[in-house]
C-alpha cells in the first residue's frame, strides 16, 4: 500500500495529495480544522516521499493518480472528496477525470493544470537544475511566495525538501507535471470543483487559472486568499483549514 497518514475517524472521506516540494506534513498545520469525529482524512504520500520514500516509479501524475484510487480501495472508500496542493493539484484532477462518479469535491489549492506547463528555456531549466540545487529550490520557492516570508523559513523550506524526497523522484515528477497534458480529457468533468490561489503566488496566479481550470470547467469556482503565496496551509494555516473544511464540508455525506 502506498506510504500514507489517517486523520480522524469520521464517516466523511477526503484523501490529501501534496505537491513538489513537500510530503504529507505539509497539510499538518491546517488538521486542526477537520473535526475528527466528522472526517476521516488519508494524508498520501508519492513514490519517492515521505512515507513512500522507498517506493520505486514510475514517478509520474498518471501513478499518483492510480496509487491514489488504490488507496481508497484499501481503505474501502467508495466515494470521497479531493485536496491537491500544486503538483498534487493536477494529480487530483487526473483521480476525477479517471473515475469522477467517486469523487465528491475536488479543492485544487494553487494547482498545476491538466496541460504542459508553457516554461521558456530558461525556465525550465531552473526548474530542472532545483532537483540537485538548493539554491535553485529557494528562488523557486521565493518567486512563488513574493519574497515575503522569512529567510529561516525558506531555509526550513528548501531543506525540508531535500530530507522529505528522493532527488530522482524530484527530477521525474517536475518532467512530468510540466509535460503531461491531459487537458482535452477534462471537458463536461461533472464534478464540484473551487481552485484557490494566494494573493502573492506570482507563479499560480488568479489571470492564469482563470485561462486554464477556470475556462476549461466553467462550473468551478475560483477562491483567492489574501496576505498568502503557494503554500497557503503553511502560511496561514487556520484561513487555509477554514475554507477547506468548509468547502469538502457543503458535500455529500460519504
Amino acid at each position: 500500500m502506498i506510504g500514507h497518514r489517517l486523520h480522524g475517524r469520521g464517516p466523511r472521506h477526503a484523501l490529501l495529495l501534496h505537491g513538489w516540494f513537500g510530503d504529507h506534513g505539509v497539510y499538518g498545520p491546517a488538521l486542526p480544522a477537520f473535526d475528527p469525529e466528522t472526517w476521516t482524512l488519508a494524508l498520501m504520500d508519492q513514490r519517492g516521499y515521505g512515507l513512500s520514500r522507498d517506493q520505486g516509479g514510475p514517478f509520474d501524475i498518471a501513478t499518483i493518480a492510480a496509487d491514489a484510487l488504490d488507496l481508497a480501495d484499501r481503505l474501502g472508500w467508495e466515494r470521497f472528496s479531493l485536496i491537491g496542493h500544486s503538483m498534487g493539484g493536477k494529480a487530483a484532477l487526473r483521480v476525477a477525470v479517471a473515475a469522477p462518479a467517486r469523487v465528491e469535491r475536488l479543492l485544487a489549492v494553487t494547482p498545476v493544470w491538466a496541460g504542459a506547463a508553457p516554461f521558456d528555456a530558461a525556465t525550465r531549466a531552473l526548474f530542472r537544475a532545483a532537483a540537485g540545487d538548493a539554491g535553485a529550490r529557494e528562488g523557486i520557492i521565493r518567486h512563488s511566495t513574493s519574497d515575503l516570508l522569512s529567510p529561516d523559513l525558506y531555509r526550513e523550506l528548501v531543506a525540508g525538501s531535500f530530507a522529505q524526497s528522493r532527488e530522482d523522484a524530484f527530477a521525474a515528477y517536475f518532467e512530468s507535471w510540466s509535460g503531461d497534458d491531459f487537458a482535452d480529457r477534462v471537458a463536461g468533468l461533472d464534478v464540484p470543483v473551487a481552485v484557490l490561489v494566494g494573493e502573492q503566488d506570482l507563479a499560480i496566479t488568479a489571470d492564469l487559472v482563470r485561462t486554464t481550470w477556470i475556462a476549461a470547467l466553467p462550473a468551478a469556482e475560483l477562491r483567492v486568499l489574501a496576505g498568502v503565496g503557494h503554500y497557503p496551509m503553511l502560511e496561514d494555516p487556520a484561513a487555509f483549514g477554514a475554507l477547506a473544511a468548509g468547502w469538502l464540508g457543503e458535500g455529500r455525506t460519504a
